[in-house]
């Protein structure tokens, strides 16, 4: 019977773990991303400063503005977009961090398909 009890109590101490997230150490520096679409390995480099990210995807480099939502979610808008779709916002929310790497969800502002991945800070 004491069994029984125990296992309850286990359950709800596992379900109220919550990962530590250190959002404030990613706010700015140099950082990696890669990714692999339709086998083929892409890698985008960008430095983010506190309100601003420059990145650099296969040679060709983009600004965007960044806006803090909270610790762990801001909206990159782009500054000069090209067309359209570019207009729209970018929703990013830090999911996990550890050591010098993080682990987020992204997607346009407002659409419910998401993605994940994961990003290494280098300086």
């Amino acid at each position: 019977m004491k069994k029984f009890l125990l296992l309850p109590v286990a359950i709800v101490l596992v379900s109220c773990y919550n990962q530590e997230k250190k959002c404030q150490d990613f706010r700015t520096g140099t950082f990696v991303f890669e990714q692999e679409i339709e086998g083929v390995k892409h890698t985008s480099t960008f430095i983010r400063k506190e309100n601003i990210e420059i990145e650099t995807y296969n040679g060709k480099t983009d600004t965007a503005s960044i806006r803090w939502v909270n610790d762990c979610e801001y909206v990159l808008q782009k500054l000069h977009p090209k067309n359209r779709a570019e207009q729209k916002g970018v929703s990013m929310r830090i999911l996990t961090t550890k050591d010098n790497e993080y682990t987020f969800e992204y997607g346009i502002v407002g659409d419910v398909n998401k993605q994940k991945g994961t990003i290494k800070k280098i300086d």
